[in-house]
């Protein structure tokens, strides 16, 4: 007989309460003891939803189980037959572990499916004393609300929830393990190439985000964006001994990172080593006047305030008009080609005249050539950063 293909899924709290209502009407309609909903893949099994008797028999929701040795497994293998009135009987259940590590007197489970049609997991219901009103009766029965469950997890409302909770699941356990890596790229005084500091650049497990601009969004769509980014800060700090004292060092944070007191508190406590904000568009201002009263304290102490991407839309515009930063961060869009483009090369040389008439300096991410390099020098830019002028790396 063909195995079932399996496809992961992980509800939301949302979609729990729902099954959990159609689990009861299982236990009630067949008097047994534990309903459970789990997913599986080929080689493990989670019961993520379970009502009845769930402490007596010793369901362990939510703890990702060894797949193989399951029931479930072997009934959608063909293995042993979907319902088993007397599991301490049957040739094959009664030998198998799991009939002791979960009081299995008697089982019946079938598929439920999600939005693709593939199985992703299974409705079951069990009792530790055997039952012989588990029949084909009772399975149809148990069918009709695995459908209803079905339906529900593939509806687009759930499978959004899905995503979400799937990925603030990703997130956590980035969190939970500070699986967050730094690494420095050098900015220099392109005129000489002076080093003159570094910015820190969170960098990821590729299994988890495609990059780091898709983790801080992800992150802060479910919630988790100002503590993700206080460990990137926090493990950027960390390595401020390895780096030459006479240099700063770049962090990145968002207007709403700058709100979080414990945010402040951390730069505040390393305002003496030349540190510069770059803020971020991972969240929008909403309130220039609050975020400058929060950055007032951090400029007192000696932070530096940079703008990022300017340039390259009318949200850098507005940082630079509305908090006076003291480095402007020519977007690498406006940098790239600039030797060739003399529209790029007019706006760079506008952002130059424009950055030192209010006093502040301007540095290009993003140069690659050794003649983007030159023309930029000619511009009149400052500051500069990119793999012609080193790539980011790990310090030693």
């Amino acid at each position: 007989m063909q195995t079932e293909t399996f496809v992961p899924w992980q509800p939301a709290d949302a979609d729990i309460a729902v099954v959990e209502r159609m689990l009861n009407l299982v236990r009630s309609h067949l008097g047994v003891e534990v309903a459970w909903a789990s997913t599986l893949t080929p080689d493990q099994q989670t019961i993520w939803s379970a009502t009845g008797e769930v402490a007596a028999m010793e369901i362990p929701i939510g703890e990702a189980l060894d797949g193989r040795g399951s029931y479930c497994a072997r009934v959608l293998a063909g293995v042993i037959p979907a319902a088993i009135p007397d599991a301490r009987l049957h040739p094959v259940t009664r030998d198998l572990p799991v009939t002791r590590e979960l009081h299995l007197g008697s089982y019946a489970g079938v598929p439920w499916r999600g939005p693709d049609g593939a199985v992703a997991g299974m409705v079951c219901a069990v009792s530790r004393q055997p039952d012989p009103s588990l029949d084909e009766q009772a399975l149809r029965y148990m069918a009709l609300i695995a459908d209803v469950i079905s339906d529900h997890m593939s509806s687009p409302l759930a499978v959004q929830r899905h995503a979400a909770a799937s990925v603030r699941r990703i997130v956590q356990g980035v969190l939970d393990a500070q699986s967050v890596r730094m690494v420095f790229q050098p900015i220099m005084r392109i005129k000489d190439g002076a080093m003159l500091g570094y910015e820190a650049l969170a960098r990821f497990d590729p299994n988890d985000f495609a990059g780091p601009d898709k983790a801080f969004a992800a992150a802060s769509r479910c919630g988790l964006g100002v503590p993700l980014e206080l460990l990137a800060l926090r493990q950027a700090l960390w390595r401020l001994p390895d780096l030459p004292p006479d240099g700063w060092l770049a962090v990145n944070l968002s207007a709403e990172a700058l709100l979080d007191p414990h945010v402040r508190d951390i730069l505040l406590l390393h305002a003496e080593h030349r540190l510069v904000i770059e803020v971020t568009e991972h969240t929008q201002v909403g309130d220039y006047e609050q975020l400058g009263e929060a950055l007032a304290r951090l400029r007192q102490a000696g932070v530096r305030l940079s703008v990022d991407d300017a340039g390259a839309g009318y949200a850098s515009l507005q940082h630079i008009l509305r908090l006076r930063p003291d480095l402007i961060k020519l977007d690498m869009s406006l940098v790239r080609g600039v030797d060739t483009d003399p529209v790029k090369a007019a706006l760079a040389r506008s952002l130059a005249g424009f950055a030192a008439q209010i006093g502040a300096e301007l540095v290009a991410e993003g140069i690659e050539t050794e003649s983007e390099l030159a023309c930029l020098i000619d511009i009149g830019v400052t500051y500069g950063q990119g793999y012609h002028l080193g790539k980011p790396a790990e310090l030693c």
